[in-house]
């Protein structure tokens, strides 16, 4: 199998650094599918070309621990060898690891810069459209060009595979990260058994581009092979991230592009939506804390990382959302102690739960508006008054904030679970009624970049008993 990534970047030799590949040595390394090679077809100043050589033994590769029944390779004769696959795949990964991740100890501020790059992967399984639908909308010029059966004989048609050229400005770091989660789509096919780790990998490469692309699921499903309880929970890490995304778009506002670079950088608004909950939540002095419909576990990482926080309750109606909340803690990593701070409850917060009792502080963030309107009371007598504690942090979506959406449609919803989205006045007069009933106070403040005309992005009650507003 073989791949190469050239630039035209002055000097061009500066792509060795980037890679951490001299191009002045041919190097070897062992995967399971058999040695890589890593060489320079050409390395000058204005144009240099790395090689990456795959070469595949199909025979040893079947009687090792890798190979699964409904994989080609099981057979000696094949094409695995030659077309590109997540064979290539898993070999970017251990050949470019710190490309990958961005990393480069000598040229660290190129890392992050965008190059001229051109990719060419001679034979890879494929069409031209599927080519075009997966690399074209994360700003690569693709050419994918149909290998016929055989060159002399027209009459036999073209082959399922494409030869593969990709162009564009991109940071290494990025096209590589393409390449490592697309090419395994590409071949429709691994090599490997696949468990949960590969959602891991699938997240942490797809990092800021897969959230968002528009063939996300085909991406999801063919890289986690189909297994449906692997592309559910991908999904939903996913989601929280494109969440992220759409949360860091809302705060670029208009006159974003008439500031400096250093200042457009906005951070996102879920990150900032976090930071105050954690604020509002020391400033009370909190030590217990639960998390009601916490999701795959984003506010219960923030939180586990402050030790001030003793006792933590992380509670959600998915089993499967608690799982992701329990990976990404790495509960089975931590010590007994660290372990004894946290816990994951399975409940509704329509029902009253006796295990939802005796904490400081409850936080409901971004989890009013997925209730259906007829059940509010009850999530409201659940939390202000079975649960009641001290102090409750509840965050919401602005409606009128909305409008800052580019592209997004007259009267939609940010998220396609929301059953409502409330106006700064209905949430006033919610938390207000919720309030004088459960004998609290509450203070209504905004998340994110205030506009003048529609609010903030981001609305945050605090409710706190005893005249501690």
């Amino acid at each position: 199998m073989l791949l190469t990534i050239s630039t035209t970047h002055r000097p061009a030799t500066d792509l060795g650094y980037l890679l951490v590949k001299h191009p002045g040595r041919l190097q070897r390394f062992e995967t399971s599918a058999g040695p890589a090679y890593v060489g320079y077809p050409e390395a000058g100043e204005e144009r240099c070309t790395a090689a990456l050589v795959l070469d595949v033994d199909p025979i040893a590769l079947t009687r090792g621990r890798h190979t699964v029944d409904d994989f080609t390779l099981g057979r000696y004769v094949n094409e695995r060898p030659y077309a590109a696959s997540s064979l290539l795949s898993v070999a970017l990964g251990k050949v470019f690891r710190s490309a990958l991740a961005g990393r480069s100890k000598d040229r660290p501020e190129l890392a992050g810069t965008a190059i001229p790059l051109e990719v060419a992967v001679p034979v890879t399984r494929g069409t031209a459209e599927l080519c075009e639908r997966l690399f074209g909308p994360l700003g690569w010029t693709v050419e994918a060009r149909r290998i016929p059966l055989d060159p002399d004989r027209p009459e036999w048609g073209d082959s399922p595979y494409v030869s593969l050229r990709l162009s564009g400005e991109l940071t290494v770091s990025a096209a590589l990260n393409h390449l490592y989660v697309l090419l395994p789509v590409l071949d429709d096919a691994k090599h490997y058994w696949i468990s949960g780790e590969e959602v891991d990998k699938l997240v942490r490469a797809g990092e800021g581009w897969l959230p968002a692309h528009p063939a996300r699921d085909l991406i999801t499903r063919r890289y986690l092979k189909r297994k449906a309880t692997l592309v559910h929970e991908a999904r939903a890490r996913l989601a929280e991230d494109i969440e992220s995304l759409v949360d860091e778009a809302v705060t670029a506002v208009d006159e974003e592009a008439e500031l400096p670079v250093e200042e457009a950088r906005k951070v996102p608004l879920a990150a900032l939506r976090r930071e105050a909950i954690v604020g509002v939540l020391k400033e009370k002095g909190a030590a217990e804390v639960a998390d009601l419909g916490c999701g795959g576990g984003a506010l219960l990482v923030d939180l586990f990382a402050e030790h001030g926080f003793r006792r933590i309750l992380g509670a959600d109606v998915s089993t499967r959302a608690l799982e992701i909340a329990e990976r990404r803690l790495r509960l089975d990593r931590r010590g007994d102690l660290e372990r004894q701070r946290i816990s994951l409850v399975q409940t509704a917060l329509t029902y009253a739960d006796d295990r939802l009792k005796g904490f400081d502080a409850a936080v409901l963030m971004e989890v009013v508006e997925h209730i259906d309107p007829p059940r509010l009371p009850a999530m409201a007598y659940a939390v202000f008054g079975h649960a009641a504690p001290s102090t409750v942090v509840m965050t919401t979506p602005n409606a009128e904030y909305n409008v800052r959406f580019e592209g997004m449609a007259e009267g939609a919803m940010r998220h396609h679970d929301h059953r409502f989205e409330w106006n700064r006045a209905e949430f006033a007069a919610w938390c207000g009624e919720q309030a004088r009933r459960y004998g609290y106070d509450v203070e209504i403040t905004g998340v994110g970049d205030d506009d003048s005309e529609v609010g903030a992005p981001t609305q945050m009650a605090v409710f706190s008993k005893g005249g501690t507003a």
